[in-house]
């Protein structure tokens, strides 16, 4: 396909930043440069229909950390560099709700719980939740963040749960709702949001950026932000960047449904919330998780079972329920759990590696790697 006359001078040229890939990290960028910066020619482009990686396929969790997951991070980084990270996840959830307001995203603050099916993976996060609340108190403005939630176990109509933290803090959104509010505010500020254009390489020649497409056409911008996150290794092969499939199920919308917040389990491989009545369920990457580092959509029998079975056992042992949908979001995550946000090359900028988190620091990396393109410039 070759592009026309009309195409390449209205769409692609004396383009100033290109920014590949429309989720939340490259939609925030363009949202910041265009904000400061409205003579600049903005163009965002998306290799399919929709936003392809995570960002219209996540469970629309506005979470900063459960318990188990802190405690995890603490084996590996300091504590500094632990609740850092959890005070750019929350900062960046701040960010979001007043770039867009709480009722464009459908933002409710109804807590995220971490159940337990046995006491002693339990009794290591009980243990230290004076400790957490300590260290998220300066950070999130509140006394007892993390508390023990056990009277709340019969309350959702559990089964093989023996004990429950919440986080009172966490909350939840509607992914679709975001989605469509950022590219509404991106395209009424005169961002062009191009679908259906994939990006095969990119050559810097120190003064222009060349983008090669699929379909072999080429254009010429000043900079380039790489904003593709799980899909990253095909632009940048050298970077520590892996992406990781996530499976999710929804049911039909199910009766006098008790479920109500955010929930996680197993060190946050399995996650589950309420939505309109219904019950979406996530996860069980960690049952074949060679088989999930891979940027192909799909579900596997495996990894299915095992939420079917989870479902039916543990979230609603009684509750008769039929599955509506079924589908897979690729994630970027790596060694570190520290976004990557850099310069390449003289103009081509990355902004990846959110790590699952990308609903809570996206809004801060798009930001973060806007600001040093605006240096360049």
């Amino acid at each position: 396909m070759s592009l026309s006359y009309w195409e390449k001078t209205i769409y692609f040229n004396d383009i100033d930043v290109a920014i590949i890939g429309s989720g939340i990290v490259g939609l925030n960028a363009a949202l910041n440069l265009k904000k400061k910066h409205t003579d600049l020619k903005i163009v965002v482009l998306e290799r399919g229909m929709l936003p392809s990686g995570a960002s219209s396929k996540n469970a629309g969790f506005a979470c900063f950390g459960s318990a188990s997951e802190l405690l995890s991070d603490l084996n590996n980084t300091s504590e500094n560099e632990t609740f850092s990270l959890v005070e750019k996840r929350w900062k960046g959830l701040l960010r979001l709700r007043k770039n867009l307001g709480d009722k464009a995203i459908d933002f409710h603050n109804w807590g995220g719980y971490e159940v337990f099916d046995t006491k002693k993976k339990y009794a290591l996060c009980e243990s230290k939740i004076d400790y957490l609340n300590k260290h998220t108190f300066p950070i999130i403005g509140k006394k007892n963040v993390y508390q023990n939630a056990d009277n709340k176990i019969k309350t959702f109509g559990f089964k093989n749960v023996k004990h429950m933290i919440v986080n009172t803090a966490e909350a939840q959104i509607d992914t679709g709702k975001m989605m469509r509010a950022l590219i509404d505010k991106v395209r009424k500020l005169g961002v062009e949001v191009i679908n259906g254009f994939e990006v095969k390489s990119l050559v810097d020649d120190g003064k222009m950026v060349t983008i090669t497409a699929g379909h072999k056409e080429t254009i010429k911008c000043k900079r380039v932000i790489i904003a593709t996150n799980g899909f990253a290794k095909q632009l940048l092969p050298t970077y520590q960047v892996e992406p990781a499939r996530a499976q999710v199920l929804i049911t039909n919308p199910i009766k006098n449904l008790k479920l109500k917040g955010t929930f996680h389990f197993d060190n946050g491989y399995y996650y589950f919330r309420n939505i309109n009545n219904r019950v979406l369920f996530g996860g069980g990457r960690n049952l074949d998780l060679i088989t999930e580092e891979t940027t192909e959509f799909g579900l596997t029998q495996l990894v299915q079972n095992k939420l079917e079975n989870l479902l039916s056992n543990m979230i609603l042992p009684n509750t008769k329920h039929t599955i509506d949908m079924r589908w897979s979001g690729i994630m970027g995550v790596g060694p570190q759990k520290k976004s990557i946000i850099r310069a390449t090359s003289n103009n081509i900028f990355c902004a990846v590696r959110m790590g699952g988190m990308g609903v809570a620091i996206g809004s801060l990396v798009g930001e973060e790697v806007a600001m040093m393109v605006e240096e360049s410039l």
